[in-house]
């Protein structure tokens, strides 16, 4: 039951960031690991960067948010 929830926190994250009005977000994947929710990608400064972690955190419904993300 419970990684059913986390499934759809999983989706809800990736949709969030694919819609994102910040196109830099847009390209990032998010996978979940257990009860880790992996944010993946490139974006060009750290401000992106936050700006994804935090819009995942708002999403993830107690799970751990783990800030992968690459800045070139």
């Amino acid at each position: 039951m419970v990684y059913e929830n986390v499934s759809r926190v999983e989706d809800r994250a990736q949709r969030a960031l694919a819609s994102s009005p910040i196109f830099a977000l847009r390209d990032l994947k998010v996978e979940r690991e257990g009860e880790i929710l992996w944010i993946h990608g490139r974006v060009n400064s750290f401000y992106h960067k936050q700006l994804a972690q935090e819009a995942i955190r708002a999403l993830a419904d107690g799970l751990q948010v783990v800030n992968s993300i690459d800045v070139d």
